[in-house]
């Protein structure tokens, strides 16, 4: 089976040989290029977002990608197009929107370091996920996991406190929502293929921003034209990555490195807008990573051991 078969009709993804490097090496290096992208994205999404309606810039996202993908499978895009399953589609896409929206929209009000740290709960709310509605077993030290998880991003959020804000339980619900998107991901993928996937979140993702629109425009300066073309380009850069890496090297060997979107975020943080996470944010983002790496590290011995 070819790259195409594999990928559900669409372009075949760039091979991104390596000398001298072993394909699970490959994976995790293309998976670092992601996540580094994907907060490159994140900073400009804040440096627009205090100037424009953060939904604007959710629009600019969403419609960058549905450009690039429909260019990339123009040739094929009436194949790819066709889905076994348009309700789960259209549910798993609307995941992916409010994962995005909630997260946008926290990034006018708190620190792109805080955001990422509490949005990192998602691994271990996917798991949880993945035993309540695919009936993937989840015992108490997986429970455990996603506990002390939230508990993390509790340190983080405060809730009580003087610093406190209800903008801090935004990159919390798009955790959330992340975790609804990734599990029916997990559902959609025996049948579906990668790019029609791609190809109908971007797509959804267009239409419910763009019907906002006529609420929330504002004309854009001449001088912010390339953050608003740039932000959905590095969007589909960034998952086309993820979707190389996925394919190069198993989940488990690559999936750790997703936490190196915290140090990237706290770079961009300081390079950017000069600021650096309090020691709160640092205490729960170790926390989370923690819970994250703990669980991992279970689901790799149970499959080592069923293996065996």
């Amino acid at each position: 089976m070819n790259m195409q078969d594999k990928t559900g009709g669409g372009p075949a993804l760039p091979p991104a040989e390596v000398p001298g490097l072993s394909a699970a090496a490959r994976g995790i290096l293309i998976m670092l290029l992601g996540i580094m992208i994907f907060t490159l994205m994140d900073a400009l999404a804040k440096h627009l977002s205090a100037s424009y309606p953060s939904m604007q810039v959710v629009w600019a996202r969403y419609a960058g990608q549905t450009v690039l993908v429909v260019v990339l499978l123009a040739p094929r895009l009436g194949s790819v197009i066709r889905t076994r399953s348009p309700g789960l589609q259209a549910l798993r896409s609307l995941f992916q929107f409010g994962a995005t929206a909630l997260f946008f929209l926290s990034l006018a009000h708190i620190g792109l370091a805080e955001a990422t740290a509490i949005m990192d709960v998602n691994p271990v709310l996917i798991t949880l996920g993945a035993a309540l509605f695919l009936g993937e077993r989840i015992g108490p030290r997986r429970m455990a996991g996603v506990l002390v998880s939230l508990v993390g991003a509790l340190i983080i959020v405060r809730p009580g406190s003087g610093v406190f804000s209800l903008a801090a339980l935004l990159p919390l619900a798009a955790a959330f929502c992340y975790a609804g998107f990734a599990v029916l991901t997990r559902l959609t993928s025996a049948t579906e293929g990668i790019w029609t996937s791609m190809l109908y979140a971007a797509l959804l993702g267009t239409a419910v921003s763009t019907a906002m629109l006529p609420w929330i425009w504002q004309p854009v300066a001449i001088g912010d034209l390339w953050g608003f073309a740039l932000i959905g380009l590095m969007g589909a850069a960034g998952q086309l990555c993820l979707v190389r890496a996925f394919t190069l090297a198993e989940a488990g060997v690559i999936a750790p490195f997703g936490y190196s979107g915290l140090i990237f975020a706290t770079l961009w943080g300081f390079v950017f807008f000069g600021t650096l996470p309090d020691r709160w944010t640092v205490i729960g983002a170790l926390v989370i990573v923690g819970a994250g790496l703990y669980v991992w590290h279970r689901e790799a011995q149970l499959a080592r051991a069923a293996r065996r």
